[in-house]
């Protein structure tokens, strides 16, 4: 599980697994907390890590990373949609659905198979009545993962 990174970067709600061959992003996976880190591999894999950091500290913060995004036509046109939200902005798999003429559940399996979250930030999508899912599925760790995100961009109040 933690094996062919290029970088494995510990923050505050999970590890962030970083594949970057060449010279371009082409995944980036939440790991368990546990997951031990790893120190960037290579320039692209520092550039991504730096950028991640720099969110970490400014919720603002924009990404200007080469992106891979490996996927359906469909799937392109949702990421691309989504990329298009700002730092504490949010909408719903509705509103994409919309505006690219489909359906909120294709929209929400696009998202689910998004290989760059953060960069392209699928956490800022919500459920018509809620968070919806993440990374997939509605387990507790994914869902903690997107209400840390959502939190730290100032769209939800965080837990006390």
């Amino acid at each position: 599980m933690t094996q062919g990174f290029d970088a494995r970067i510990r923050t505050p709600f999970a590890v962030l697994g970083v594949r970057a061959p060449a010279d371009t992003l082409e995944e980036i996976v939440y790991l368990p907390p546990a997951t031990p880190a790893l120190a960037p591999r290579s320039a692209i894999a520092k550039r991504v890590a730096l950028q991640l950091e720099r969110y970490l500290d400014d919720a603002e913060y924009q990404f200007e990373l080469p992106l891979a995004l490996a996927g359906s036509v469909f799937q392109v046109k949702v990421w691309r949609e989504i990329a298009r939200i700002a730092p504490g902005k949010t909408r719903s798999y509705g509103d994409i659905a919309a505006k690219l003429g489909s359906a909120p559940r294709p929209v929400g399996g696009a998202c689910g198979r998004n290989p760059v979250p953060l960069v392209v930030p699928c956490h800022r999508v919500l459920g018509s009545a809620g968070l919806g899912g993440f990374m997939g599925g509605r387990d507790d760790f994914p869902l903690s993962i997107k209400r840390w995100l959502l939190c730290h961009e100032g769209v939800l109040a965080p837990a006390h």
